[in-house]
């Protein structure tokens, strides 16, 4: 076999992609008989770029912990644990139309998402970052204006959290309604994390 740069040939690195590599790695070091099914679920992406088990994740967690990029990139200090609900394949919530999250959406920046229940973000003035042990990934924030969505976020927050949503519903509602509140939607950012 002649070696790809021979005569104008395309190089290793032209024919193999880190990614491929990678994959074709652990299909060496993973025997398929030792390969667990929840391993491969791993290994495969959704359409919207998480794997399987990240979106597993995201239909049965309490909490996602959001935390809004600065136009550097960087994670802004806001670090919240927010209910939510994931719908078409984004993460949607409501929050006051004056909080950072809220801001941010409106100057185009992003967001990460942390998937999973890990205590209180900030207790008792202290930051505790135990969410940055969850999955996360990264995302694109936008406002959306949809009533239709904003009576399906607030059925999903029916069935998850139905001992709190009973002094909430009425609020969200009317807040949406009124421009006091946003309905934010985060969908998964083609650079995503685990």
């Amino acid at each position: 076999m002649r070696h790809p740069r021979a005569r104008g040939g395309a190089g290793i690195r032209d024919l193999i992609t880190r990614r491929r590599f990678l994959v074709a790695a652990a299909g060496f070091a993973l025997a398929p008989a030792a390969l667990t099914f929840p391993a491969r679920r791993l290994l495969a992406a959704a359409p919207d770029g998480l794997s399987p088990d990240l979106t597993s994740a995201l239909e049965k967690s309490p909490f996602v912990y959001v935390s809004p990029l600065r136009s550097d990139g960087k994670e802004s200090s806001c670090h919240a644990e927010v209910w939510f609900a994931w719908i078409d394949g984004a993460v949607v919530l409501t929050s006051a139309s004056t909080s950072w999250k809220a801001l941010a959406a409106k100057k185009g920046l992003g967001a990460r998402i942390w998937v999973g229940d890990y205590g209180r973000a900030k207790t008792l003035g202290f930051g505790n970052e135990g969410f940055r042990k969850g999955p996360s990934f990264d995302a694109r924030a936008t406002i959306v204006k949809d009533p239709a969505l904003v009576d399906r976020l607030l059925a999903a927050y029916d069935k998850k959290y139905p001992k709190e949503i009973g002094s909430w519903r009425d609020k969200m509602r009317a807040g949406n309604a009124d421009g006091s509140r946003v309905l934010l939607r985060y969908v998964p950012a083609p650079a995503t994390r685990t």
